[in-house]
């Protein structure tokens, strides 16, 4: 009888390798050409499963996404049963810094992709995260639970916090990626403003 081809672990297979030619050489420098070879598949099986790169392009941010998903949930699981605020809100961000291989390749291509989005309107037309806003609401919902318990003063802005620490450390990513500051450097700045926000109140 011939062999049963699993095609969500084929698409998997795929999707794996325009991670690791995109980590090396750039999203914008992957064809699905390069993508067959590094698989060790024929070009027409690449183009079987995904008919245009931006659908290829679009599953593999799909993959690393619920990758570096498992990933976060394992980072918090280490925190302990219970971690609190503070740990919790401390673990999501240093999830997204690119101080391994793996959050590197998540960095660099999720970055990649939205400078790609914009002069793409295909890739646009195709945003590969369900809710983008989903990690600002869950920072947020966290600040207002140190409020509420006195972790936290009650005068501040949650939300304006929680977006400010994102995006500060998107930013701090991106210094380790250019080589500007070395992880421990862009750890230390979060860890300060977490002591800001996390200064039990009076």
């Amino acid at each position: 009888m011939p062999k049963l081809v699993d095609h969500e672990e084929r698409r998997t297979q795929i999707a794996e390798a325009l991670i690791r030619v995109a980590g090396r050489r750039g999203l914008h420098a992957v064809g699905m050409r390069d993508v067959a070879a590094e698989a060790g598949v024929s070009l027409r099986l690449v183009q079987y499963y995904f008919q245009t790169k931006e659908k290829l392009l679009f599953y593999g941010l799909q993959h690393l996404t619920r990758r570096f998903t498992a990933r976060m949930s394992a980072r918090l699981l280490s925190a302990g049963q219970d971690p609190g605020p503070r740990a919790t809100i401390e673990a999501l961000l240093l999830a997204s810094l690119p101080a391994d291989e793996e959050s590197r390749t998540f960095h660099l291509l999720y970055t990649s992709y939205a400078v790609l989005s914009v002069t793409d309107g295909k890739l646009a037309a195709e945003p590969f995260i369900d809710d983008p806003d989903a990690a600002e609401k869950a920072v947020t919902h966290l600040l207002r639970q140190a409020q509420e318990t006195g972790l936290a003063d009650r005068d501040l802005d949650a939300h304006k916090e929680a977006i400010s620490l994102l995006a500060m450390s998107a930013a701090m990513g991106t210094s380790i990626l250019v080589g500007q500051r070395e992880p421990e450097s862009a750890i230390a700045v979060l860890r300060y403003h977490l002591d800001r926000i996390f200064a039990r109140a009076e």
